[in-house]
């Protein structure tokens, strides 16, 4: 524990001196931080998608540092400071899980999740879904806005029936293509995602996990086409769709 404390002193300190030192450290401002902590998060997935702990680490460490760094410019402005926000958590956390650190009994995490929306109503909170970032991406915000209401008992009884849904908003779709109203077609291709996105809740996938390992999979797979075009002296842009997909199929073997 004395070493990790000792590390995070190092990085408190470090921040003091390049906030006092560095021009480019000198400059920021927590709104100009904002785009550059979105980015270091897609970084942070994209290691935990290709399982590179070691990417991860620094990835980690990317976030810390913008943490420490959004504390610093909040006490400058005697707003609050990195011991403020570390103590909040740790009273959240202390406070919304009574199963620990109470005498209340759960059977298991879906418990959990359920104590800990209603927590979060008592702590003040108007709408279970207050929580839900408007600016999340949307496949990602679906994900969230169900897992809230999931909490309070807004909740299918089986995935059968789920599943049924997905079927039913496929053919709502379907009408609508044909008749091609865009408005409506829009309207029926988003019910369609959010079905399908509560179905993999219901099967244990992560939706945003299972579609970023399809692109990574697609642009691997494509990547390979060009490459193999390539050494058979052709272009991609130049072959029709046929012979497109004998190159397409031999990706796929390859992985």
């Amino acid at each position: 524990m004395e070493d990790k404390l000792k590390a995070f002193e190092r990085l408190l300190i470090i921040m003091d001196e390049l906030r006092a030192g560095c021009p480019w450290d000198k400059k920021q401002t927590i709104e100009s931080l904002r785009h550059l902590t979105i980015e270091e998060t897609y970084e942070l997935a994209d290691a935990i998608t290709a399982n590179d702990l070691e990417g991860l680490k620094g990835e980690i460490g990317d976030l810390m540092l913008h943490m420490v760094f959004y504390a610093k410019i909040a006490s400058e402005k005697n707003a609050f400071d990195i011991a403020d926000v570390l103590n909040a958590i740790c009273d959240k956390l202390v406070h919304r899980h009574p199963h620990i650190y109470g005498d209340v009994k759960v059977q298991d995490e879906e418990e959990v999740k359920a104590n800990w929306e209603k927590l979060k109503l008592k702590e003040g909170k108007k709408s279970v879904l207050e929580g839900v970032p408007s600016s999340l991406p949307a496949l990602v915000k679906a994900t969230r806005i169900q897992d809230k209401v999931k909490g309070i008992g807004f909740e299918w009884e089986n995935k059968e029936q789920v599943w049924a849904k997905v079927e039913e908003e496929l053919t709502e779709l379907k009408v609508e293509v044909e008749k091609n109203d865009k408005e409506k077609m829009e309207d029926e291709f988003g019910d369609v995602l959010f079905s399908m996105i509560n179905y993999a809740r219901w099967i244990g996938v992560n939706p945003e996990d299972a579609l970023s390992k399809t692109n990574q999979k697609f642009i691997r797979r494509f990547q390979w086409m060009e490459s193999a075009c390539a050494k058979d002296g052709k272009k991609l842009e130049d072959m029709n769709l046929t012979e497109m997909d004998v190159y397409w199929e031999r990706s796929k073997k390859e992985g």
